[in-house]
C-alpha cells in the first residue's frame, strides 16, 4: 500500500485512526514526493530525525519517480487538474500507486476519486483539527 502524505501527517499529529491504518498494513510504501513533503514540513532537524527514524523502523519502502511514473503523472495532471484540482505532487503520488498496481491510502479522495485504475483506501481522521 502507498500512503499519501496526509495520512502520515495525521499520524505524527497523534491521530489514532491514522495509527490504526498504518498498523494494519505490513507492506508500507511512500512516494519520494511524500518523503519530500514531510521533509519540507519538518520544523527542526530533530523533527527530520524523528520522521526518518519512523520510516526506517516501520519498514517503509521509498519509491522513486521513474520515467513511466513521470509520463503517467503528466497525463493525469492534464486530464484531472481542472476537473478535480489534482496538483503536481498528487499526480506523482497517484501515478506511483497506479503504476505499481498498489492501493493508495489517502484522506484526500476528492483529488483522486476520478482517476481510472487507481484503487483508494479512504482514510477518515479520528480527530478533526483546523489547518
Amino acid at each position: 500500500m502507498i500512503f499519501d502524505t496526509d495520512v502520515l501527517i495525521r499520524f505524527f499529529r497523534g491521530d489514532k485512526a491514522a495509527a490504526r491504518l498504518l498498523d494494519a498494513e505490513r507492506a508500507r510504501a511512500i512516494s519520494i514526493v511524500t518523503f519530500m513533503e514531510l521533509m519540507q514540513g519538518a520544523e527542526s532537524r530533530a523533527e527530520v530525525a524523528v520522521i526518518r527514524r519512523f520510516l526506517r523502523e516501520q519498514g517503509f519502502a521509498l519509491v522513486p519517480i521513474d520515467e513511466a511514473i513521470s509520463y503517467l503523472a503528466a497525463s493525469l495532471a492534464e486530464e484531472h487538474a481542472r476537473a478535480s484540482g489534482l496538483r503536481v505532487a498528487d499526480a506523482l503520488i497517484a501515478a506511483t500507486a497506479r503504476e505499481r498496481g498498489e492501493i493508495l491510502a489517502t484522506g484526500n479522495a476528492r483529488h483522486f476519486r476520478s482517476i481510472a485504475g487507481l484503487e483508494l483506501k479512504v482514510f477518515r481522521p479520528a480527530q478533526s483539527r483546523p489547518d
